[in-house]
């Protein structure tokens, strides 16, 4: 049995209270209480959380693998550029060791030194990017290296509690919550009340599906929609729209090939955009690629993700094609409401700051 077969199984399982969730649920209830008790810990000890000079946003999800957080982070940052804002991202760098220092950079990162999601969010934004496991030493470093910077987002880090925080986005698919458990009897890390006391609530989805059922929450609920932008050749760095690619080459053979949390999704997208796929290939989240994929895929065109091609450069193959999705909001004006929030939050900190420089 493949990874990609175990995930999906489990993922299929966790979306209904059956047997086998049934089963696994003695053993949620230890990760049920060690959530509790981090909690009040955190609660009880303000002392022990880390509360940075500049806002933080933390964009994470509570449901295990991909639900769409790296395109919100890269549209946020955008976004917040746009409005005159100069952000800088922390991650943990998933799958690489860092050491006891953070590490930070900015521009054409290598995926195999800072994770193959930072290294795709420098890339794109250009903006500086830290990571540590601990997410205190990466925004300490961050601070430090790139002073410039007056707004910081954490990919991923919502179970960080360490990290004070200013606002939080959630970002869920069409599955929602699921069977509603915490794992393994279910796909939560930590249970769904949590959604309770975020600011932003984003479904993630793709074709004709329609959100999850509503949560009772305070949050802004919205959803986001991605469609193909731009393509670009992996080899000569040649870039086309969406439209052209697909008049120039969408006829002919074509392969995907993708190694996120939900390769259907991306999958779906380009069959949504007039795709028909010759071969679907799916590789477990976060792939390395040590070895080359393609070489059994016989398509003159192979697309992959953005994530992925951060690691394929190295294959040198010219059929390989970048899909660089955009992202449709069903509230486009959440950005704006944010922005206005950020200032606020900014002010406030910068007035806490100056009082207790008097002091």
């Amino acid at each position: 049995m493949t990874p990609a077969f175990i995930s999906r199984t489990l993922h299929k399982a966790w979306q209904r209270k059956g047997l086998l969730s049934t089963a696994l649920l003695p053993l949620s209830l230890p990760v049920l209480a060690a959530t509790a008790y981090k909690r009040r810990r955190y609660q009880r000890r303000p002392d022990l959380v880390y509360h940075s000079r500049l806002p933080v946003v933390v964009v994470g999800n509570i449901y295990l693998g991909g639900t769409g957080k790296t395109p919100v982070v890269i549209a946020l940052i955008k976004a917040l550029q746009e409005r005159g804002w100069r952000p800088g991202v922390i991650s943990r760098g998933y799958g690489v060791k860092v050491g006891d220092q953070a590490r930070a950079g900015t521009g054409n990162l290598a995926a195999t030194e800072f994770g193959d999601e930072p290294a795709l969010i420098a890339r794109t934004t250009m903006v500086p990017v830290s990571v540590h496991p601990s997410r205190v030493l990466a925004i300490k470093r961050l601070q430090k290296s790139y002073p410039e910077v007056n707004i910081v987002i954490a990919d991923d880090g919502l179970q960080h509690l360490v990290l004070g925080r200013d606002i939080e986005i959630v970002v869920q698919d069409a599955r929602g919550i699921g069977n509603g458990r915490v794992m393994p009897a279910g796909p939560l890390r930590e249970p769904a009340s949590r959604l309770q006391s975020v600011d932003y609530l984003i479904s993630n989805l793709h074709d004709d599906l329609t959100p999850p059922a509503g949560i009772a929450s305070m949050a802004r609920q919205l959803s986001m929609r991605l469609t193909p932008d731009t393509v670009t050749h992996l080899v000569t760095g040649a870039s086309l729209d969406w439209a052209s690619w697909h008049a120039r080459h969408g006829a002919g053979p074509i392969s995907a090939v993708a190694a996120i949390g939900q390769p259907e999704r991306f999958f779906s997208m380009l069959r949504a955009a007039g795709i028909t796929l010759d071969r679907a290939c799916e590789l477990p989240d976060h792939d390395p690629y040590e070895t080359s994929p393609f070489t059994d895929l016989t398509s003159p065109h192979i697309l992959i993700t953005p994530k992925d091609a951060v690691k394929c450069e190295r294959f040198n193959d010219p059929r390989l094609w970048v899909v660089h999705p955009v992202p449709t909001f069903s509230d486009p004006d959440w950005l704006d409401s944010m922005d206005q929030m950020l200032r606020f939050i900014a002010a406030k900190k910068q007035t806490m700051a100056a009082q207790r420089g008097k002091h």
